[in-house]
């Protein structure tokens, strides 16, 4: 993902405050080509799509979306 030091902080305080992980904001940004309005929709509803890619950009084998845990092993 190629973002600025400014949008890179600001995904990372979207995270933050949505208790999610930078990993899945990211992927989240990514597919929504940075249009907030649309992140915060991919990321009420949910996205098998945000989860692979989100995973492909760490080794950690759990991740968080809000107050669900996520496990690699359930992609």
């Amino acid at each position: 993902m190629n973002v600025d030091k400014q949008e890179m902080h600001d995904i990372k305080a979207w995270a933050t405050i949505r208790e999610t992980s930078i990993e899945i904001a990211e992927a989240i940004f990514e597919l929504a080509n940075n249009d907030e309005t649309l992140a915060e929709q991919i990321w009420s509803e949910g996205s098998d799509e945000v989860l692979k890619l989100a995973f492909a950009k760490t080794k950690a084998d759990r991740l968080f979306w809000g107050e669900q845990t996520i496990e690699r092993k359930n992609i």
